[in-house]
């Protein structure tokens, strides 16, 4: 009873997977519907042609038949029928080359189109959603799916073919007797039962291995990144993990086999039934032939057609098998689709005030992670006026950054509001608050880019305007960093592609500040702008950092209190609450937190 149930719920999610197809068709005619019309209409003219050239062959072979037990003259008609097969069989060769020309044409165009698709919806979702492991394995395979499906699309488009050839073979089939289709459609449904069960299985096994699959291409990477590459070696870490690589990929061997061996063994026996049917249909075809009921002509056609028609039922049913098995694999690619992002942009939306009046406010402010019950902050109050410099500093994983996320509304609170101008965030145009805060934070991005484009992802708009990116770099003190290398601002920056230079921690992050510069931001924060930095080097950029933040809004994260010290205002967060707020010299007289962290860290330069 549990195996009856088990197989009516995998063809019930099967059937509902079909809904994923017209989706998909809808992308299909977005990234290129000239090439998708002009495939259609010549398979159309594709699937007609075997009937004309096996209409074509019969009388061939009956006026040959009839030439040589009659002895008489060749007649020119046969010629023609010659001439006419040998057309048919180029326009056939012909159109399908074209056919494989524009399927080509369209895997280039789906492929490119669906990644951006991803690439861009991807980035529009909120930055919680990658909190969530669930949601990166949705996430990898809606990008494996997007490409990989393109067997199901050039499977729709055969499907178009078999059933217009199919039809047209089978009404000829119809016409002579109706006992041979049904014979032959028969011997077909039971080999399509089973491989679009095995099908179903296969996806089920692909679901269940994803996780797998990501720590395999996590350990690949692992293995051969430069990154880890000083510590396995010193480590001595090798054969760990080359040994857990072994164990999870020889799981994924054995289900993988196991599953083909069953899909073997099941499939061979049933498709046994198919050619049963066939050969029955071309057993009673012969002996009318023999008897004399019909001629050889009609012989030849109607063993084509049924050798044709044979083919192609069992062809349909596996396509339409295939179909639906392949829509499974597309539902975590229109679910991903069709998530919405929760943080954006209201239809009436507000655009950020400039020049900010009263600043920003967190009001009874409560966060928590997605699945976490541990509140980063709780009912957390805390202003942020036009014009100060303020430190965050605490301990790791009290809440620093997560303030800077709520403040760039990159999150929203669970509880409270955070208010700007006196008006809630939410209220705010996305792109006008994006626009007027530039944001470094500690795990920066290291962009593959040349060195202009890496410091122009600040404010891309400005690509080409070499004396502002030049300013810009000028303040970080990466025009230095930048000087230095071979080809200047236009030299490749890592170490992915050909001819390019990798930097220090400090000198990339160097460039990532010149980003947060080139933006002009009413608002500039730093989440541990100079962790990567030499002491010295460390001391130029806050000299520098307290020059450029004049008349501006600055937030900084930092561990080192020499620099914490130039605040206007040093914020202590602990446990997700303010602790302590003050002046350095306030702080450190008040004998708390403050102090003994400071005092913490004077002492270790003693």
């Amino acid at each position: 009873m549990p195996d009856r149930r088990n197989f009516l719920s995998s063809w019930q999610e099967r059937l509902s997977a079909i809904r994923n197809v017209p989706v998909v068709l809808r992308i299909v005619w977005q990234s290129g519907g000239t090439v998708v019309a002009l495939g259609v209409g010549f398979r159309l003219v594709a699937s007609l042609l075997p009937i004309a050239l096996l209409w074509v062959t019969k009388l061939i072979i009956d006026t040959v038949v009839h030439v040589v037990t009659t002895h008489q003259a060749v007649p020119t008609r046969l010629w023609y029928l010659v001439a006419a097969e040998f057309g048919l069989a180029v326009i056939a060769s012909t159109i399908a080359r074209i056919v494989d020309y524009l399927d080509s044409l369209l895997a280039d165009n789906y492929t490119r189109h669906v990644s951006i698709l991803v690439m861009k919806h991807a980035s529009e979702l909120d930055l919680l959603a990658y909190e969530d492991p669930i949601f990166y394995d949705r996430l990898e395979r809606a990008r494996v799916q997007a490409t990989d499906r393109l067997g199901m699309i050039q499977s729709i488009g055969r499907l178009i073919q078999q059933v217009v050839t199919t039809i047209a073979l089978s009404v000829s089939i119809l016409m002579f007797s109706p006992w041979l289709l049904l014979l032959l459609v028969v011997g077909v449904v039971p080999a399509f039962l089973g491989e679009s069960h095995f099908a179903f299985l296969g996806y089920a096994k692909n679901f269940k291995q994803t996780p797998i699959k990501r720590q395999l291409d996590y350990l690949r990477i692992l293995g051969g990144s430069k990154e880890a590459a000083k510590e396995l070696k010193l480590f001595g870490l090798k054969d760990f993990l080359t040994a857990r690589f072994t164990r999870l990929s020889d799981e994924i061997y054995n289900e993988d086999v196991l599953l083909a061996r069953r899909k073997l063994i099941a499939g061979s026996l049933l498709s046994v039934l198919g050619t049963m049917g066939y050969y029955a249909a071309y057993v009673y075809v012969i002996w009318r032939t023999v008897i004399g009921a019909i001629t050889i002509g009609s012989l030849t056609f109607l063993a084509g057609a049924i050798l044709q028609c044979s083919s192609n039922i069992q062809q349909i049913f596996s396509t339409v098998s295939g179909i639906a098995d392949q829509a499974l694999f597309l539902t975590d690619l229109v679910a991903f689709l069709q998530m919405q992002p929760t943080i954006r942009s209201k239809p009436s939306a507000i655009e950020v005030p400039r020049p900010i009046q009263q600043g920003f406010e967190f009001r009874n402010v409560s966060f928590r992670y997605p699945g976490a019950q541990r509140l980063v902050l709780k009912d957390f109050n805390f202003s942020f006026r036009p014009s100060e410099r303020i430190a965050l500093i605490g301990e790791n994983g009290q809440g620093k950054t997560t303030i800077v996320k709520l403040l760039t509304r990159l999150y929203d609170p669970v509880e409270g509001q955070v208010l700007l101008d006196g008006i809630d965030l939410r209220e705010y145009s996305l792109e006008s608050l994006y626009r007027e805060i530039g944001v470094i934070f500690q795990d920066f991005m290291r962009y593959e880019m040349i060195a202009r484009e890496n410091i122009a992802v600040g404010r891309i708009e400005e690509l080409q305007n070499q004396q502002l990116l030049h300013h810009s770099a000028h303040k970080s003190m990466a025009d230095e960093v930048i000087d230095r290398l071979p080809l200047g601002y236009e030299q490749m920056l890592g170490r992915r592609f050909e001819g390019g230079v990798d930097l220090s921690g400090g000198e990339w992050q160097k460039v990532a500040l010149a980003r947060a510069y080139l933006r002009e931001a009413q608002v500039l924060i730093l989440d541990e702008p100079t962790a990567a930095l030499d002491a010295r080097s460390e001391f130029e950029v806050f000299q520098r950092f307290a020059e450029l933040t004049a008349g501006k809004m600055a937030l900084f994260i930092s561990h080192r209190f020499s620099t914490v010290r130039m605040a206007d205002r040093i914020v202590v967060i602990e446990d997700g609450r303010i602790v302590e707020d003050g002046k350095h010299e306030d702080l450190t007289h008040l004998g708390g937190r403050y102090a003994e962290m400071f005092e913490m860290q004077a002492a270790s330069y003693r």
